[in-house]
């Protein structure tokens, strides 16, 4: 490969948030070079062998909208869709998409190499080049160095390291550097950037065994399929049209608890030896087995990694005990009586940097032009790094080009909640996204990210032309079908039969369609079926003009709007009540420390923050309520 002495974004890590950030500035027009340990890795899987689920559907879904690539490639890799939640309210409701390990990174590596303006180098970044702004306490980026020795110069420099920065595995007591299975650390860029000024902090996460599928008693196991109706993740996709794997349900028992124990005297966990914070709501199974000692099992997933493979990925059985005590622990679970364990599990530390060092556009205070993104900020999850990469990579292409930055806000979409929640509120553990982190989470359901966001998405140039066009069509057609719904009149003999079906009230007189959908127990899809309906004007057009999947799309958002329409009105109620704080600003540079009546803590976690806004402020952890009112009065002054 031709030696590149100057570009203008590099983006380092071919992680999922590389990938995101790479494809961002390329697509945009920005000559962009992908520094990666590897090319073969790019896209890698490295824990479980999935895209989306509770909450990260949300993501993945944001992603798609905006013009990212995450969606696409799981929809091309997929062996298993399940949609989640599905008892419960569309709020929650959450797309998850099993796929092939090996295919998923075989794509995205396919999709890098394809991409014009974008470069691969086989190398690591090292240090970082600066130039001071003039007071010492803040730098402009002029370029990196690799670990090769090569100086590059580049306008945007987008950091997206995983868990390669001083990577530490963990089996037992015993310990190596690497990023992650086989590959090597990174090291010498923590100790650069911190001599620059920036706070760096130590993580934990681990992985579970992987196991020989022939070994399996099928008998002994549950099997689960996947979705009949298998909706894509993403826009661009049709249909799917790959054949389906099931996934397979056992579970521990007490005596897999008793055997697991005997390695507790040399878990790494309990012994001291991980120094950093591990993953609060995805705990390892020794660590499951203290916190939750009254509980006799834990369910344990047994999911395949594709079609030519007979590697099984052990989901819930995340561990760093010692490998003979993984293998006799495995065999006492039902159907693994007789394993074989192919690769043992492992715990991993790695530096972050904590997140309240970035703005909202994930931009570093420190270093004009630097950008973090994905577990360099303390996340976990293929969503989450993906998610940032996206909105790095976009923030770093809008600065070159002179425009505003592209910040989302907690109302517009959970990737607005995931990068407020650490740029506001900081982590001390490994943040992962749940449904219950969104205050408005019935406005930000996975079915209408794009109503949300791909107008985004298309200014910023990463929507093609003719999903733009699919886009528009489809709101319109949502607009034009709630107002035919509300005129629509429909007559008692017609809908009775069908309402008494439906265990619901019968009716007397002709009623609108409108007002019969706002009951649970109907649906759009069965009314839609009646001669009424049918042959009214906008039910001909829609059947006439538009596809299956996009009629489906179409209708599942009236009906969600009709049936919702009184929480709906009271969340935007909510979301306007935030507007107002967010939109009262706080200058850049504040000083916190002349207002006296300021608690302690707030003054130091306010200066600590540096919120752009009272809303922002507001949410930071250790600010009361007195605190956000004497601020409120100081800044009317």
């Amino acid at each position: 490969m031709k030696q590149l002495a100057k570009c203008d974004v590099i983006v380092a890590g071919g992680g999922h948030a590389g990938i995101e950030a790479a494809l961002a500035t390329a697509r945009i027009g920005f000559n962009t070079l992908l520094v990666t340990l590897s090319k073969k890795a790019i896209g890698r899987m490295s824990c479980n062998p999935a895209i989306g689920g509770t909450a990260k559907g949300h993501l993945v879904k944001e992603i798609d909208a905006l013009g990212g690539e995450m969606a696409k490639t799981a929809d091309k890799t997929g062996i298993h869709y399940r949609m989640l939640n599905m008892s419960k309210g569309p709020a929650v409701w959450s797309p998850r998409c099993q796929n092939d390990r090996e295919w998923y990174s075989a794509e995205s590596i396919k999709v890098i190499e394809n991409q014009a303006n974008l470069s691969i180098l086989e190398d690591s970044i090292v240090d970082i080049l600066t130039a001071s702004d003039g007071d010492n306490s803040s730098y402009r980026l002029r370029g990196a160095i690799t670990r090769s020795g090569r100086e590059i110069e580049c306008k945007g420099l987008i950091l997206c390291a995983g868990t390669f920065l001083r990577g530490l595995m963990h089996t037992g007591l015993d310990n190596q550097p690497g990023g992650r299975y086989g590959e090597s650390a990174v090291t010498g860029l923590t100790e650069n950037l911190e001599k620059l000024g920036f706070i760096i902090g130590r993580l934990k996460t681990g992985t579970p065994p992987r196991i020989d599928l022939n070994s399996i008693d099928f008998s002994e196991v549950e099997f689960q399929g996947g979705d009949e109706q298998m909706d894509p993740l993403s826009l661009h996709t049709d249909r799917i049209l790959n054949p389906q794997i099931p996934m397979m349900i056992t579970c521990t028992n007490r005596r897999t608890h008793e055997v697991l124990k005997k390695g507790f005297d040399k878990s790494p966990l309990f012994t001291g030896r991980i120094k950093g914070v591990g993953p609060r709501y995805c705990p390892s199974i020794e660590d499951k087995i203290v916190r939750f000692s009254e509980r006799e099992r834990h369910l344990i997933f047994l999911e395949p990694e594709g079609y030519n493979t007979h590697i099984v990925y052990v989901n819930g059985f995340s561990t760093s005990l010692p490998s003979d005590i993984q293998i006799e622990g495995l065999r006492t679970i039902r159907g693994l009586k007789n394993v074989r364990m192919l690769r043992h599990g492992y715990a991993i530390e790695y530096d972050f940097f904590p997140p309240h060092q970035l703005r909202a556009t994930l931009e570093t205070r420190l270093v004009s032009g630097l950008y973090f993104a994905g577990q360099i900020n303390g996340t976990s999850g293929y969503e989450e790094a993906a998610a940032q990469g996206l909105i790095a990579g976009i923030n770093a292409a809008r600065k070159l080009q002179g425009k505003d930055h592209f910040i989302l806000k907690r109302s517009q979409g959970y990737i607005g909640v995931l990068i407020d929640d650490l740029v506001s509120k900081g982590t001390e553990e490994p943040y992962r996204m749940f449904t219950s982190r969104a205050e408005y989470r019935l406005l930000l359901r996975q079915d209408n990210a794009d109503l949300r966001l791909m107008d985004y998405g298309y200014e910023n140039g990463l929507i093609p032309k003719n999903i733009y066009d699919r886009f528009n069509r489809k709101r319109k057609y949502i607009t034009r079908g709630i107002s035919s719904l509300k005129k629509t009149s429909i007559q008692p003999s017609e809908v009775n039969e069908y309402l008494i079906s439906k265990q619901t009230n019968e009716i007397t007189q002709s009623a609108k369609m409108y007002q019969l959908l706002q009951r649970p127990e109907v649906t759009l899809k069965d009314f839609s079926s009646l001669p009424t309906v049918r042959g009214s004007k906008y039910f001909e057009e829609l059947n006439r003009d538009v596809d299956e999947k996009l009629r489906r799309e179409i209708l599942t958002q009236i009906e969600i709007e009709i049936k919702y329409k009184g929480y709906i009105a009271r969340q935007l109620e909510d979301v306007k009540r935030f507007e107002r704080q967010e939109s009262i600003g706080i200058p850049e540079g504040f000083d916190y420390s002349k207002i006296t009546s300021l608690s302690r803590e707030a003054r130091e976690k306010l200066s600590k923050f540096k919120p752009v806004s009272f809303g922002q402020a507001s949410r930071i952890s250790g600010v009361t309520g007195a605190d956000i009112s004497v601020l409120m009065v100081y800044l009317k002054q």
